[in-house]
């Protein structure tokens, strides 16, 4: 996960990081990268929010933490009506612009205004909320059997660039509160701890059924320029002063011309989910 470096698993308490992404916002939308189709098809499908056994062919949705809104758009192009949170008014501008009506708020004090919906979704977005209060916020607006669905793109650097990496990472900042290790190694091992938090925060309501974790593995080829571009996007780097992050993209360049300028990252979206119980 880009942006789950902390070796504490506590994000959420990193307000400023969280709302530092809104930063380079046009980048962000441009470098990040999608979902599988595969997974706005499952949430939504699953999803019946009307207390009926039947799936409605449009679905009501808000995307918490929405930033651009890049997954919001993916699911209104399956059809379905969006709303985004937003904390960051840059981030919710951009999210505007292309096309999804946004709230700028965080999620704990946003209002609901008597609205609900058919499934609550959260891409890249979760760990910035306390997992049990954003459980609790989400079970207020989703109707009996609605869905919460918050996953997170987790990725894995070949073994051989992600120690050079790590070594770059170290040396430019060498008193980063980060985990670089970890980071650069990616994989679900290193952030279990984050989607464990997350299922436990759903099961600390009560108001949800037994969380599930669903996995769709897929892999992109990215050149030098397309990955440095996706550096300064994010967690660890959105804050980092301009001297600091132009030494990361030199160092890191130089590793990914020594592989011959290009390289295939797998990735696996990984969704932690849970159905909202009827009300006794």
């Amino acid at each position: 996960m880009p942006t789950l470096p902390f070796s504490e698993n506590q994000p959420h308490q990193h307000r400023q990081m969280a709302e530092s992404f809104g930063s380079d916002a046009e980048r962000y939308d441009q470098a990040r990268p999608r979902y599988p189709e595969a997974m706005v098809d499952r949430i939504a499908t699953s999803s019946p929010g009307r207390d009926v056994p039947v799936v409605p062919d449009v679905l009501d949705i808000l995307d918490v933490g929405c930033g651009t809104g890049i997954a919001a758009r993916q699911f209104q192009d399956a059809g379905h009506r969006v709303l985004g949170v937003e904390p960051d008014v840059r981030m919710a501008e951009v999210a505007r612009r292309l096309g999804t009506e946004v709230d700028v708020a965080t999620f704990e004090a946003w209002d609901p205004a008597g609205r609900e919906f058919d499934a609550v979704i959260a891409g890249q977005a979760w760990h910035w909320i306390d997992p049990v209060a954003g459980a609790a916020k989400a079970a207020q607006v989703l109707r009996p059997h609605a869905r919460l669905a918050a996953f997170w793109n987790v990725f894995q650097l070949p073994p051989d660039l992600a120690e050079a990496v790590t070594t770059i990472y170290q040396r430019a900042v060498p008193d980063a509160p980060f985990d670089f290790r970890a980071m650069t190694r990616g994989g679900l091992d290193a952030n279990q701890p984050i989607l464990t938090k997350a299922a436990d925060g759903m099961r600390e309501t009560g108001a949800f059924g037994e969380p599930e974790q669903w996995r769709f593995d897929w892999e992109r080829t990215y050149t030098r320029d397309a990955w440095l571009d996706q550096i300064p996007t994010q967690g660890a780097f959105t804050r980092l002063p301009s001297d600091k992050l132009a030494e990361v993209l030199e160092g890191v360049g130089a590793a990914i011309d020594a592989m011959g300028g290009s390289f295939t990252m797998p990735y696996a979206t990984v969704v932690i989910t849970a159905t909202r119980t009827a009300p006794a």
